[in-house]
């Protein structure tokens, strides 16, 4: 069969837009090795990603993770991309390869770099833009300031959801025309599913208004609710696919710490409406709420996208508003709901509403082009309009911009030589659109001068907005000097402030194991990176969200529950870190002895063999008017979703009490051959199985939740019909190919 030559070009375009942004990327590297290696990237996503890698090649969906408590539920935490077909492939492929750790993010983050610049390339084609035009959306969609400096550097689940809704978009529209075939409704599914489980609430509020704002727009332009169903019904079946992932996290965050967020964090990370001009100038500096709620000067650069794409609009507005208003009235409002939407305090679970800033810069992308479109239409017909005033417009924004820079005092720290390089790119698109202005490469313009006006931004601006630098040594990939058949409790100050590289400068991590980082080497600890921080463990030690235990709370773990009989031994706890900057240790000091002092830690054990993972308790603090018998475990198989153990217990009237060193959550089921056991836990920390007396016979504790079930269920049921979907288009489209086979002949 013979394929359109458009297709071709679709094809070749697409690909042609993802290589130019890994080409951009890999000057970055060049520029910086470690670009792509900042904050929650390094002691939260990597060694998450790790874990999952090592989960796989042990033959287990990486549900949970033995390696963290209070990040444990890796299913639950949801930015990790536990569901997604994508990201799982993603990290099971670049693990296969001997990268360090800067490498393997850089690989992450231009792999979906790449995939989200030809979903944003195809969104634009399908809008009947030429392939320079729709490259130029690319452009600014995968390369934006808010994507590079947060998502594709830091928080990688922003990235890894955000890197489908182009594609999304792209889907949905298409199951909206009437002209394509009743199989439409398949289109959105699958790019629903991956947008969901890529990892990003906010991501799936910007798809929820996505789909709200096609669903008015085409019911006013077609007055039939008829016509919005296949879409609804495409993006059910996403829904459905990834029901897994969204009913998870629904599941882990009852009773959580999130739930409990004080208000002043909805407040944090707003977009003021004084940091506005950075769209024109990155360097324009004004005060932003931070992570702790104070109002200090910040670069405006996650509002970097390029000069063309909001000189180009603001153009439109001004030469040819009449024009421009109707055409784009949807995308318009969109654009502006988008806007105020990352402008506004949040509410409820969700915090940060600077994080609409991708979805702005996708929808002001689509408008900028939409209005060089439309220029490029009307610029014959008319001489007047041969003036180049997108790019006069950009010199002008450029230079009131600069003087107001000047008057506020709001050029910030790298106002040289970006507004320099600015004003040149300005001047430079401006001489270009009279050089060309008959000639077929006048369209490639804007994607050139926004791919310079972005390089020179990052180039002169640093990408990791003021969030730390950690110097994380390789040498994690290994236990030592830490026991990896004990389980670790480790006592550290806050993280941002005291191990980040210029404090630190020296490579640290191998004592305290920062964050999730013991998940690199396999070691058992109670710390983790969470943003959730379940019910359990975390709130039991009032971890925050970088696995820092409360130093008040630690000291009196420390002191008055690390004896034999205390609460860390119930729990398992057999191995205490604590760091250089602690002066207490675990009491009483006969029960612990010191086996490791550096520079950076000290690291005591429990005298004697460490605990084992599965025991048999008499009594139980939460269980003060009861007695149990000791039963006999022998082996044990303690896997990450299910723990094997034989058990004996004795004859009488006494049941025997097991509890078990892993973290409690909802959805343990306990069996004895066919026989179904109570699930308990002691305070929501560990899970407790009561045994009959005189039971025999193999138990066995696995991790099946209701959600699994609801979520499994229902992601099969849509995937039945997504795939009946496929095969009868499939034979559809034979069959009509056939019909005019028989016709022509």
């Amino acid at each position: 069969m013979k394929i359109p030559v458009d297709k071709w070009r679709n094809f070749l375009g697409a690909i042609g837009a993802g290589l130019i942004v890994v080409f951009f990327c890999l000057i970055l590297l060049w520029h910086d090795p470690l670009v792509f290696w900042n904050d929650d990237y390094e002691i939260s996503v990597l060694p998450v990603f790790a874990d999952m890698a090592r989960s796989w090649s042990e033959g287990y969906w990486p549900l949970l993770s033995p390696y963290s408590w209070v990040c444990g539920n890796l299913a639950g935490e949801f930015q990790y991309g536990t569901f997604s077909v994508f990201v799982n492939a993603a990290v099971i492929l670049i693990w296969k390869f001997p990268l360090t750790f800067p490498q393997q993010a850089a690989a992450l983050s231009i792999t979906h770099l790449f995939v989200l610049a030809i979903g944003a390339f195809l969104l634009a084609r399908d809008r009947r833009l030429s392939v320079p035009l729709s490259i130029f959306v690319a452009l600014v969609a995968s390369l934006n300031g808010w994507i590079i400096c947060w998502g594709a550097t830091d928080w990688f689940g922003a990235l890894g959801a955000f890197t489908w809704l182009p594609w999304a978009w792209w889907a949905a529209e298409r199951a909206l025309d009437r002209q394509r075939t009743k199989w439409r409704f398949l289109w959105p599914a699958p790019f629903v599913y991956l947008l969901v489980t890529g990892g990003f609430p906010y991501t799936v509020l910007m798809l929820l208004l996505l789909i709200t704002w096609l669903s008015i727009k085409s019911l006013v332009q077609t007055r039939r609710v008829a016509s919005i169903l296949p879409m609804l019904l495409g993006v059910g079946l996403g829904f459905g696919l990834s029901a897994p992932a969204w009913l998870a996290i629904l599941d882990l965050v009852q009773g959580s710490a999130r739930e409990l967020q004080p208000a002043a964090t909805h407040w944090q990370w707003i977009v003021p409406l004084a940091a506005l001009p950075a769209f024109i100038l990155p360097n324009w500096t004004v005060n932003w709420s931070n992570f702790s709620s104070h109002y200090l000067p910040h670069t405006g650069t996650e509002l970097a996208c390029g000069l063309v794409a909001p000189a180009t609009l603001i153009a439109g507005f001004i030469w040819r508003g009449r024009m421009l208003v109707p055409r784009l009235k949807w995308e318009l409002l969109l654009l502006a709901l988008v806007l105020v939407l990352a402008m506004l305090p949040t509410a409820g679970l969700f915090r940060w509403s600077f994080r609409w800033l991708p979805f702005v810069h996708l929808v002001l992308a689509i408008c900028a082009t939409e209005a060089l479109q439309m220029w490029r239409e009307t610029w014959r017909a008319e001489w007047s309009l041969r003036w180049p005033g997108s790019a006069t417009t950009a010199i002008a924004l450029v230079v009131l911009t600069t003087i107001a820079m000047s008057v506020l005092h709001t050029g910030g720290a790298y106002a040289f030589p970006l507004t320099w390089i600015f004003l040149g790119l300005a001047t430079l698109w401006c001489l270009l659109e009279f050089i060309l202005r008959d000639s077929a490469f006048r369209e490639w313009t804007p994607a050139v001068i926004t791919f310079l006006a972005l390089l020179a931004t990052y180039l002169c601006i640093p990408t990791n907005c003021g969030v730390p630098k950690y110097n994380l040594s390789q040498e994690l990939l290994k236990p030592s000097p830490l026991d990896p058949s004990r389980l670790y409790l480790s006592i550290y100050p806050w993280a941002e402030l005291t191990y980040r590289g210029e404090n630190k400068p020296e490579p640290l991590g191998q004592i305290v194991r920062l964050g999730s980082t013991s998940m690199w080497a396999g070691l058992r600890f109670i710390n983790g990176y969470s943003p959730i921080r379940p019910a359990g463990a975390a709130r039991e030690f009032q971890t925050t969200v970088h696995g820092e235990i409360d130093p008040a709370v630690g000291e009196y773990l420390l002191n008055d529950q690390a004896g034999p009989d205390g609460e860390l031994a119930q729990l398992g706890v057999d191995g205490i870190v604590v760091a250089r900057e602690m002066d207490f240790a675990p009491q009483p000091a006969s029960e612990w002895e010191q086996v490791v002092s550096t520079d950076e830690g000290r690291v005591f054990h429990r005298h004697g063999a460490p605990f084992a993972r599965v025991r048999s308790v008499t009594s139980i603090d939460s269980r003060p008017d009861e007695q149990f018998v000791s039963a006999t475990i022998s082996r044990v198989n303690d896997s990450r979703n299910r723990v094997e153990a034989d058990i004996d217990v004795p004859a009488g009237d006494q049941p025997a009490l097991l509890s078990f060193s892993r973290p409690y959550f909802r959805g343990y089921q306990a069996r004895l051959g066919n026989h179904k056991l109570p699930v308990s836990s002691y305070r929501g920390l560990f899970p407790l199985v009561e045994v009959p007396a005189d039971a025999l016979g193999q138990l066995t504790l696995t991790y099946r939740p209701v959600w699994l079930f609801l979520g499994s269920s229902a992601a099969a049921a849509s995937g039945l019909v997504l795939l009946l979907g496929f095969i009868a288009a499939i034979f559809s489209a034979q069959a009509r190919r056939l019909t005019r086979r028989d016709f022509a002949s």
